[in-house]
C-alpha cells in the first residue's frame, strides 16, 4: 500500500509499505477514506518532537471503513464506517474507565508511566504506524474505533478524529462556563474549534489571538474579536478590551513556538534540515531543553485575569522543562494541561455534530490526494494562505 513515511528530520516520502494485518485478536484493519495533516505532524517532521523512528507511517487523524477484524473483536465487523481517535487506549484499565483514555496504562508498550500512546508518533509514545496511508492496523479495536452515523459526513468526521475533541478539551481544561470572557491563543484548526467549544460551553465574549491574517479572518466568521499578535501587544490589548482585568479563561492552542515558516528558498530549507539532523544526531531537540522558547506560554500567563484559568492543549515536547511558574504563582493562576482523551469525548461530539449544533467540517480548507502529500506538507509548513486544515484522500 501507499503511505506517508518519516525518514528523518525534514525528510518524508510517499512510499510503498506492506499492507497491515491483525497481529493480535483485538486488532482491526481500517481502509482509510480520509486522513489529514495536523500541526502536530510538523513537530515530527521538523524534529522538535524527538524519538521518531525512520520508516514510521505518519498521521494520527483518520476516517474509514473496517476491512478486517481479529478473532477477539466483538463490536465491529467489516463494512462498518468509523472514526479513529488520535490517541490509543485499552478500554479496561482504571484510567480508561475514569475517562482519562489518553493516560491508558496498557496502550503504550513502554509501560504505564510512559504517558500517551499516539498513532504516527515517536517511539516514546508507542511508535505506532499512523493513518496517512491507505490502510491502518488499529489495536484494541473495540475500545479505539467509534462508529459513525450517516448524518456525519467525512469532512465532519475527520475533524472529530483529533482537532474538534482537542479544541473542546481545551475549553474544558480552562473551565469555561456561562458568561465567561475567553481568549484563545492560536487560530489554527484546534484553536478555531476551541473557540467553538468555548461558545458551546457558554462563553459570552471570545478573543482570537494569532499573527496570521487568514486565520484571524476565519475566526472572525465565528463572530469573535480578533487580536493581531503580529501588529499589537496581545497582553496589552486584551487588558484594554476587558477593563484592565484580562479574560477569565485562556486557552493555549499554540504550544512550543516553531522557528517560523521556512523560507521557500531551497538553500534556507536545506540549512534548516541540516540543523535538525545535527540536533537529532546529538540526541537533542532543536533547542536547549532548559530554555522556555514559547512566547505563547508567557503571553497566556500574563494576559489571563488574576485567579483565572489557563487550559494548555498546544504541543510541548517532554524535553521542555520550563514554564513561567513565577507569573502563575504571583497571580494565583490555575494551569491545566494534557493530551486530549479523544475516545472519551468523541461520542458526545458526534451527537453534537449529527444534531446540527456545530459543523466542524467547515474547518477543512484544502483537499489533496495522497500522491501530492509531500507538496502538501511543504505548503502547510510554509503557512500558505488558506492552508489551515488539509484533508487527504488516501484513495488518490
Amino acid at each position: 500500500m501507499k503511505a506517508v513515511v518519516w525518514q528523518g528530520p525534514g525528510e518524508i516520502e510517499l512510499a510503498e509499505v506492506p499492507d497491515p494485518a491483525p497481529r493480535d485478536p483485538g486488532d482491526a484493519v481500517v481502509r482509510l477514506t480520509v486522513s489529514a495533516i495536523c500541526g502536530t505532524d510538523l513537530h515530527m517532521v521538523r524534529g522538535t518532537m524527538p524519538g521518531m523512528r525512520p520508516g514510521t507511517v505518519l498521521g494520527h487523524e483518520g476516517v474509514g471503513v473496517v476491512e478486517e477484524v481479529g478473532d477477539g473483536v466483538r463490536a465491529f465487523r467489516p463494512g462498518d464506517r468509523v472514526v479513529v481517535p488520535s490517541t490509543l487506549c485499552c478500554g479496561r484499565c482504571s484510567y480508561c474507565r475514569a475517562g482519562y483514555t489518553s493516560q491508558c496504562d496498557a496502550a503504550n508498550p513502554n509501560g504505564p508511566q510512559a504517558g500517551t500512546a499516539i498513532l504516527g508518533g515517536p517511539v516514546d509514545n508507542g511508535g505506532f504506524d499512523g493513518l496517512q496511508a491507505q490502510y491502518a492496523r488499529i489495536p484494541w479495536a473495540d475500545a479505539n474505533l467509534v462508529p459513525l452515523p450517516d448524518a456525519v459526513g467525512d469532512d465532519q468526521a475527520i475533524m472529530l478524529s483529533d482537532v474538534f475533541p482537542t479544541g473542546y478539551f481545551g475549553a474544558k481544561l480552562a473551565e469555561v462556563g456561562r458568561g465567561d470572557t475567553v481568549a484563545v491563543f492560536g487560530c489554527g484548526p484546534v484553536g478555531q474549534l476551541a473557540i467553538a467549544g468555548a461558545r458551546h460551553l457558554g462563553a459570552t465574549r471570545v478573543f482570537a489571538v494569532d499573527h496570521r491574517h487568514d486565520r484571524l479572518e476565519k475566526a472572525r466568521r465565528q463572530h469573535v474579536e480578533p487580536v493581531d499578535a503580529g501588529a499589537e501587544d496581545p497582553v496589552q490589548v486584551l487588558r484594554e478590551l476587558t477593563g484592565g482585568i484580562g479574560p477569565d479563561r485562556v486557552i493555549d492552542a499554540v504550544g512550543v513556538d516553531s522557528y517560523g515558516p521556512p523560507s521557500s528558498d531551497d538553500g534556507d530549507r536545506e540549512r534548516r534540515v541540516a540543523e535538525l539532523e545535527d540536533a537529532a544526531a546529538g540526541g537533542e531537540t532543536a533547542w536547549n531543553a532548559g530554555d522556555d522558547p514559547s512566547q505563547a506560554a508567557r503571553w497566556t500567563a500574563q494576559a489571563v485575569a488574576k485567579a483565572g484559568t489557563i487550559g494548555v492543549i498546544g504541543v510541548y515536547p517532554p524535553t521542555l522543562q520550563s514554564y513561567p511558574i513565577g507569573t502563575v504563582l504571583n497571580r494565583n493562576l490555575t494551569v491545566r494541561a494534557g493530551n486530549c482523551p479523544h475516545r472519551a469525548l468523541i461520542p458526545e461530539l458526534i451527537d453534537v455534530v449529527a444534531a446540527g449544533v456545530l459543523d466542524p467540517g467547515r474547518g477543512v480548507t484544502v483537499r489533496q490526494g495522497l500522491g501530492d502529500v509531500v507538496t502538501a506538507y511543504q505548503e502547510f509548513d510554509d503557512h500558505r494562505a488558506g492552508w489551515v486544515k488539509v484533508a487527504l484522500d488516501p484513495g488518490t
